[in-house]
């Protein structure tokens, strides 16, 4: 059995960025997934409730802004993919025997099991897939609590992502306390 592995939020300008570790049983009804990217909001969110119930093991890992900020996006990234498998690992069973890990991408974080990076995994392999609506569904539901905090920002919209609604609230209003400091903002174009 493979465990799939997949972060949300690298580009945004705020907040953390999440990840999913996910291994799927043999039966697990594939015509749920998809590209995460692909899906529309309610799409995602039926695939998590099947995922989430139909999974042999799946966990959530985070890393914050600040870890961003200190370490690097990539190096984030890989911490929170680490998590996620270690969250994953901690109600692991034991029934089944675990192979390796895929993870999207180019890079691999360091896990105590065989792991190897896919380029487009998340539209390729199920587990990823499944990974990476886990991984971005939760981040969405994060931003959308951020939302409430910060209401001026618009998070609940954009997610973080560098949109020009967002450019013009962090010009308007200065940086949030969510707001990834080592990510430059383009300025806004006044026309």
């Amino acid at each position: 059995m493979i465990c799939g592995l997949d972060e949300a939020g690298r580009g945004p300008l705020a907040g953390p960025v999440c990840a999913a570790a996910v291994v799927l049983p043999p039966d697990f009804p594939l015509t749920c997934l998809g590209d995460s990217k692909k899906l529309s909001p309610a799409q995602r969110e039926k695939a998590r409730v099947r995922i989430s119930t139909g999974a042999v093991g799946w966990g959530i890992g985070w890393a914050s802004e600040t870890e961003i900020d200190a370490l690097n996006i990539l190096q984030a990234s890989l911490l929170a993919m680490k998590r996620a498998f270690a969250s994953m690992a901690a109600g692991w069973s034991g029934e089944f025997e675990l192979t390796e890990a895929v993870v999207d991408g180019l890079y691999v974080p360091d896990l105590p099991i065989p792991c190897r990076a896919v380029v487009k995994a998340d539209s390729l392999i199920p587990e990823v897939m499944a990974a990476s609506i886990l991984a971005k569904t939760a981040r969405d539901k994060r931003m959308e609590q951020y939302a409430l905090l910060y209401p001026e920002y618009g998070y609940e919209k954009h997610k973080g992502y560098p949109t020009k609604e967002h450019k013009e609230r962090i010009v308007r209003y200065g940086p949030s306390p969510i707001q990834r400091k080592s990510f430059k903002v383009n300025p806004v174009r006044k026309p």
